[in-house]
């Protein structure tokens, strides 16, 4: 059966009718034409009522396993460090059944209904929890109904080459299907930046999968493991499958020494992705987009045992983004939805996902004059389609 989303505003633009069919955008024609037939049997008609329609949005940057979402609440504790935080979670998640289907269900269904339809999820894979919460993570999105897009990272949260056994854990993970192969601050964790990237980048070599990694440290000494990922991706031939999530020593550095990394950057194509943090250094977006590297948003942990925090609305999350930036202008504004949705295809595999014959039928409506005044208001979505399935909303 093929459906007919009928009077709604791409992206602001003019009304226009969207056909789908087999969960793709087959056609968009202007809402004066004559395209739908009253009454045919084989068409589902919506009726869009002149709502602006966006692309649903892409969390580049989730972690899916680790939230505590629709149970009690969880008060924080342990030491606010990236260490203390690390132990904190592993001697606390068993108790609170982390990694949990139920809880990662719960979680996803309060996403989607806020209009993400595509994920880029980070799963803790380590000595305790082993390969399991990947598989957790699967089992959530696959019993939400609608077709959502998931790539996975298999994360080694608490180090790789400090605890024997986790190389191991990743390559099997890359083996078994998970995308990509992520690292954590190579130096001040693991404490040998070059053993664990080298270990890393043959890994993804090997599985051709790709690699993300959670890079904190600032300064001369993120810059530096900027420069040892920018050369593996070289060497590997990676290009395009190599992302720095956080990265917050590239808005440290002096504008000479920051655009020379840039630049290595789009050489190598290596893409960065943000969580548009508040107490962080600010990236350098403007620079970033005319290079052409690709910039990801994401929602980080949202409720977990690293802080209570978030209800993963990526357009609030954009909002801040643009606020952190100083965005003002109506082409900013749009920039930064565009940097939510279509911009970020390339982060969860797509080579297409916008409002686009061709593209996955991912789409969302809300009350909105416009694109820049969707992004200040962030009003509620009015209806969300997944891969042209109808997703409930709040």
């Amino acid at each position: 059966m093929q459906t007919l989303l009928e009077n709604v505003r791409p992206w602001g633009g003019p009304a226009a009718d969207i056909r789908i069919s087999d969960g793709v955008i087959a056609s968009i024609a202007p809402r004066t034409s004559d395209s739908a037939v009253a009454g045919d049997p084989a068409t589902r008609f919506i009726d869009g009522q002149g709502l602006l329609a966006l692309p649903g949005f892409v969390n580049a940057h989730a972690h899916l396993d680790k939230s505590w979402w629709g149970k009690p609440w969880v008060s924080y504790g342990g030491e606010a460090t990236t260490l203390g935080r690390i132990a904190h979670e592993r001697e606390h998640r068993g108790e609170l059944g982390i990694p949990s289907v139920d809880s990662a269900v719960a979680l996803l269904g309060a996403l989607v209904a806020q209009g993400t339809t595509a994920f880029r999820s980070h799963v803790d894979v380590d000595l305790g929890v082993g390969l399991d919460g990947i598989q957790v993570v699967r089992d959530a999105v696959g019993a939400l109904g609608v077709p959502v897009a998931l790539e996975i990272v298999a994360f080694p949260q608490d180090g790789v080459l400090r605890r024997p056994g986790v190389l191991d854990l990743l390559d099997r993970a890359a083996a078994e299907g998970a995308d990509h192969v992520g690292g954590l601050d190579p130096a001040s964790i693991d404490r040998d930046p070059v053993g664990q990237l080298d270990a890393l980048f043959d890994i993804a070599d090997r599985r051709g999968v790709g690699v993300d990694i959670h890079l904190h440290d600032g300064g001369e000494l993120g810059a530096f493991q900027y420069e040892l990922i920018i050369e593996r991706t070289l060497a590997t031939g990676l290009a395009g499958r190599v992302n720095v999530a956080h990265g917050f020593a590239i808005g440290e550095l002096a504008p000479a020494r920051q655009q020379k990394l840039i630049e290595g950057m789009r050489e190598a194509g290596v893409s960065i992705t943000t969580v548009a943090p508040i107490n962080a250094p600010r990236l350098p977006l403007d620079a970033l987009r005319a290079a052409g590297v690709p910039v990801g948003l994401g929602t980080d942990g949202i409720r977990d045992l690293w802080g209570p925090y978030g209800d993963g609305d990526l357009l609030r999350l954009a909002t801040r983004l643009a606020q952190l930036s100083g965005a003002r202008r109506d082409d900013e504004l749009t920039a930064a939805v565009r940097l939510a949705t279509s911009d970020a295809a390339g982060f969860v595999g797509r080579a297409s996902h916008d409002l686009v014959v061709g593209s996955p039928a991912d789409i969302v409506l809300l009350d909105a004059e416009n694109v820049p005044e969707a992004l200040v208001a962030a009003p509620p979505r009015r209806l969300v389609l997944v891969g042209g399935v109808e997703f409930p909303v709040a």
